[in-house]
């Protein structure tokens, strides 16, 4: 497995990378140049940054503006007050207007760890779920994550890209090629499905290794791309399946969990579903991040413990 590499930095590489092919691009933040890491970029095109201060609402609207004087708007700041905060600038001046604005939501989940849920962005797929025509990423790795915000730079109109908060090792080779709405199957396996989004992916893989040696073969399904999404492909990849297992650092209603339901019941599928997740009604736990998993069964362990116990 390569050296682990921070998304926020791949995300300032890649946006470094496009303004010197000339796409017009301008990273707008809420005095979250620490957070966005932005050093680099600021380095290099020091007139092209904006920074509000701690205005969430300003942010998003800021950006809105600068997309429909043709600029490719990005914002750039955590996700939890991205999302809550500036709710309604994202829903009205990016969402409903369709401008041109790619919203980078940072330490995304429980990534700050023991600041606790002030700070926790574990509702925030579910809420970009309910805005129409905003595309949804949750990418798993750092080649994944260059090639989503490639694509998102291209696009035109608002999409969202939840970016875990710590270092991720790589999990696919040179050869991979994201595609929007495509299911990313990194491993075959037979009863049971194990899916995945962001950094949990890399939980389901340790799992799927941990199972191996106990004689079953798990499939693992890498979800990077929310919406669009490819239900079809989704549903025949799990049809066959008597267990599947969805892990995300993120509520269990309205996120991958609810994805995966639906296209379930939409397909009359038989399999057994468990969503592993922040249970409902519940905030994630104020602790670092194995401590957290482990307490709420997102973890390796916690995985393998659920398919143990229902195997037939």
């Amino acid at each position: 497995m390569s050296k682990a590499e921070h998304l926020a930095n791949v995300m300032v590489e890649t946006f470094i990378e496009a303004v010197e092919k000339g796409l017009d691009v301008v990273p707008c933040v809420a005095d979250s140049t620490s957070t966005a890491k932005i050093k680099p970029f600021i380095e290099k095109f020091p007139d092209r940054l904006v920074n509000v201060g701690i205005a969430e609402q300003v942010l998003v609207g800021t950006a809105a503006g600068l997309a429909l004087g043709g600029k490719i708007a990005v914002t750039c700041n955590a996700a939890p007050f991205l999302i809550s905060r500036a709710n309604e600038q994202v829903k009205v001046d990016v969402c409903y207007n369709n401008t041109n604005v790619k919203m980078f939501g940072l330490n995304s989940g429980a990534s700050y760890g023991p600041l606790a849920s002030t700070h926790h962005s574990i509702d925030d797929i579910s809420i970009m779920r309910g805005f129409g025509n905003v595309e949804i990423f949750a990418p798993s790795s750092p080649l994944e994550c260059k090639q989503i915000i490639e694509y998102a730079l291209e696009k035109q109109g608002p999409v969202y890209i939840r970016l875990d908060g710590k270092a991720l090792p790589e999990l696919h080779d040179t050869c991979y090629q994201f595609e929007p709405g495509a299911v990313d199957v990194l491993r075959e396996g037979e009863y049971v499905a194990l899916l995945a989004m962001g950094s949990t992916v890399h939980e389901i893989v340790e799992a799927a290794d941990k199972l191996s040696e106990l004689g079953i073969m798990a499939k693992v399904i890498n979800i990077p791309s929310i919406r669009p999404l490819d239900r079809d492909m989704l549903s025949k990849q799990i049809q066959s399946s008597e267990i599947v297992v969805t892990v995300e650092e993120h509520n269990i209603n309205g996120g991958l969990g609810s994805v995966v339901a639906e296209v379930m019941a939409e397909n009359g599928m038989t399999g057994r579903l468990k969503r592993l997740g922040i249970l409902d009604g519940q905030y994630a736990l104020a602790a670092d991040r194995a401590s957290m998993r482990k307490h709420h069964g997102i973890d390796s362990d916690g995985i393998v413990q659920y398919v143990e116990l229902n195997m037939n």
